[in-house]
């Protein structure tokens, strides 16, 4: 995903930026497929190594995830029959664990043959009642020594019963924006908001089992949601996360498909024909969006991507204070240190590496605008085109390959892929000195000085 965005302009946020850049060295911005044949070119070989060779160098830990595999969490799902001499009798869930010891977590009620899904914290507990219970077997023993209490005989009723089978599991991952990241399951009140129950959570490919209520939740982490579908999608949609496997709950009606896609393909048009520029077309895009109620305009505040936004609109400045201060000039006499009598293609690799380390520590974005002003003074210090430089730190800047951090797609495949902060550098390091090798003689064949 990383290597394709290299291919357009609006395939990743370091060419739109870096594109504004050279429109302010009055050589007027890159248009759509400018990256193209530099990106084409990387993309194919950066596929070629992977699929050839690169998967070799990961780590065979599980070589199929699913809800069934990665959870197992029918073995933690239980039923519970409550008879006349249980002393929870009469008492709300939210006593009943405030008081036991065990660490269960009651995810519904069956009265009456109809099911209560996530019943409220101050529902009274009756007599026949059967619970359904999340837990591991050894807090499950504990629970059902305390007299009145008995395991619900025969096969699982809980589908059986009215409203049973409209609950449904769902497994998401949580992007890097999401307000959940440093925060709880009980902090934000999942189960009392939404009416959705959190089964378990995975990290790195392995299940959280103890007090994940209390787990402060971390980018990439996977957790299996069970309730109904209109509430699962609700949850996913305005705390940012994204669906696994079952992606039914993400697809509108087929009339807003064709809408929304309608408007992106005439978007990219007009930026394609010159007609507008890529931010006044996107915009307008937006705008048509909300106006033809494809998308809700409650919605609106909530489909921003506002870290990014902020993001931008504070390293803009530093980038600024970077130049102005003498930041760049630092940078630039580094690289100016190699010598007039060094090829261009020494500069170029220098530059492109330097950019690459950056960007896998900080934002791809925020790496374009401190490295694009660098890119421009060495370009008017030789008196060489700044297009291959600009070209050199967009193609750095997008190679975000050795860290979980260095881009969103990296931190989203962390957990369902098992990967670890080695599995990285393992893969990304011959893949960047692959992006290093060819991208500098593609630069400078397509882009000459």
């Amino acid at each position: 995903s990383i290597l394709g965005g290299m291919m357009t302009l609006i395939g990743t946020p370091p060419n739109i930026i870096i594109s504004t850049f050279r429109k302010t060295e009055e050589l007027g911005a890159f248009t759509m497929f400018d990256f193209a044949p530099v990106g084409i070119a990387l993309t194919f070989a950066g596929l070629l190594f992977i699929t050839l060779v690169g998967w070799r160098f990961l780590p065979k830990r599980q070589t199929e995830i699913s809800t069934n595999n990665m959870f197992e969490i029918e073995s933690y799902i239980t039923e519970i029959l409550i008879n006349k001499e249980s002393d929870l009798i009469g008492r709300s869930i939210k006593k009943i664990k405030s008081d036991i010891d065990p660490d269960i977590e009651i995810l519904g009620i069956i009265r009456n043959d109809t099911r209560m899904h996530a019943p409220s914290t101050f529902e009274e507990i009756r007599e026949h009642d059967i619970l359904i219970l999340e837990s591991d077997t050894d807090d499950l023993k504990k629970f059902i020594e305390a007299p009145g209490l008995s395991l619900a005989e025969g096969e699982p009723i809980r589908e059986k019963v009215k409203g049973g089978g409209e609950v449904k599991s769902i497994e998401a991952v949580i992007t890097p924006n999401s307000p959940l990241i440093g925060k709880t399951i009980s902090d934000f009140k999942l189960r009392s908001q939404y009416n959705v129950n959190v089964l378990a959570i995975a990290r790195q490919n392995k299940k959280i089992n103890k007090r994940i209520s209390k787990e402060k939740l971390k980018p990439g982490d996977v957790f299996l949601l069970q309730g109904f579908e209109l509430n699962i999608q609700e949850l996913i949609k305005n705390l940012h996360c994204l669906p696994l496997a079952k992606r039914d709950i993400a697809l509108g009606k087929p009339r807003r498909i064709i809408g929304a896609l309608s408007i992106f393909v005439i978007s990219i048009a007009l930026v394609v024909t010159g007609v507008l520029s890529v931010d006044i077309a996107f915009s307008l895009a937006a705008v048509a969006m909300v106006l033809s109620k494809i998308l809700p305009i409650k919605d609106v505040y909530y489909s921003v991507d506002w870290p990014v936004i902020i993001l931008l609109a504070a390293m803009i400045p530093v980038g600024k204070a970077f130049e102005t201060s003498g930041g760049a000039e630092t940078v630039t006499q580094l690289l100016l240190q190699l010598g007039n009598d060094n090829p261009t293609w020494l500069f170029l690799g220098v530059l492109m590496l330097i950019t690459m380390l950056l960007s896998n520590v900080i934002n791809n974005a925020a790496t374009v605008v401190l490295m694009a002003p660098v890119a421009i003074q060495v370009a008017q210090t030789f008196s060489m085109s700044s297009d291959p430089f600009l070209m050199t730190v967009a193609v750095g800047a997008s190679s975000a390959f050795l860290t979980p951090i260095g881009h969103q797609s990296n931190t989203l495949v962390m957990s369902p892929g098992g990967y670890k902060f080695k599995d990285y550098l393992i893969m990304g390091i011959p893949v960047t000195l692959l992006i290093l090798l060819l991208g500098v003689p593609l630069i400078l064949y397509f882009w000459p000085v």
